[in-house]
């Protein structure tokens, strides 16, 4: 594994650790060179089903895209990068389990949603006013009552 900051191929791992449900193996490394360390995550490879737009594009699944969603939608807010990991692995394990090729950006929404409403009230407020685009404030002040009861 190549070092992150310096680019050296020699390596070491330091730590290995099994996640908790055993989907996959995070390891701490160590540079020979510069001996600095970083993470690395170990997951089978698997083909995820391909994403269907609302405009009818289809594009292939994208993890980074995924998590760039919770981090915009968690900013500033008080959860922590593992419960994040945690809620993108159920996700893709929803995803793997429906056993289909393709999926509806919609339903991945919704799913994120899911997620978002367990992890933190106020994230997932500022995700469903940008995802469902309200058209008037009664529709967003329905959104906040169920979210308060």
């Amino acid at each position: 594994m190549k070092c992150p900051f310096c680019g050296n191929a020699d390596t070491q791992v330091v730590e290995t650790r099994v996640s908790e449900d055993g989907d996959f193996i995070r390891r701490r490394r160590q540079c020979a060179s510069c001996e600095k360390r970083f993470t690395t995550y170990e997951r089978p490879d698997v083909t995820f089903p391909a994403v269907v737009k609302k405009d009818g594009r289809r594009i292939d699944y994208q993890r980074a895209k995924l998590l760039g969603s919770f981090h915009l939608a968690l900013r500033k807010r008080p959860v922590s990068t593992e419960q994040i990991d945690s809620a993108v692995e159920r996700i893709e394990e929803k995803l793997l389990n429906l056993g289909v090729r393709e999926v509806p950006s919609a339903r991945i929404g919704e799913l994120v949603m899911r997620e978002l409403k367990k992890l933190d009230k106020v994230a997932y407020v500022r995700f469903a006013s940008v995802y469902r685009s309200f058209e008037d404030i009664d529709e967003f002040k329905t959104l906040v009552d169920e979210v308060r009861r």
